[in-house]
């Protein structure tokens, strides 16, 4: 599975210093998987709303190896991880478009498939579980 997400960042996502702060670069990173959802036909307000799954994250890190600045257009690839039944991981690269050979930071996102009434682990949908 290859996904690339496009977003510029604002003041609104940057410390008093202008830079992207870790919080908000997963914050970042979420969009994109949102994103990536609805090219798979779901969304997040299908899944609150229907209440037959959720989709938590159990497990989340980021590591920036250059600043990412007030003003600066991003691109977020998604690659998709460690499919099993019920869990998954999704590994993000967040690059500048114009300089696509330098990578200014890297996360993961590992996401169990739960029933939100029992909030035990259930069976991933298809459209993630068979790719």
């Amino acid at each position: 599975m290859a996904f690339s997400y496009c977003r510029n960042i604002y003041l609104s996502d940057t410390d008093a210093a202008g830079v992207v702060y870790f919080a908000r670069g997963l914050s970042i990173c979420h969009e994109a998987y949102e994103e990536w959802l609805l090219t798979l036909g779901l969304s997040i307000q299908q899944i609150l709303k229907e209440k037959q799954i959720a989709l938590p994250i159990v497990h989340a890190e980021i590591d920036f190896f250059q600043p990412i600045m007030c003003g600066d257009a991003l691109e977020i690839k998604l690659e998709l991880q460690e499919v099993t039944e019920s869990k998954f991981a999704i590994a993000y690269t967040i690059i500048k478009p114009t300089f696509p050979d330098k990578i200014l930071a890297k996360a993961l996102t590992v996401h169990v498939c739960i029933d939100p009434q029992t909030r035990l682990r259930t069976t991933l949908p298809d459209t993630i579980w068979l790719p």
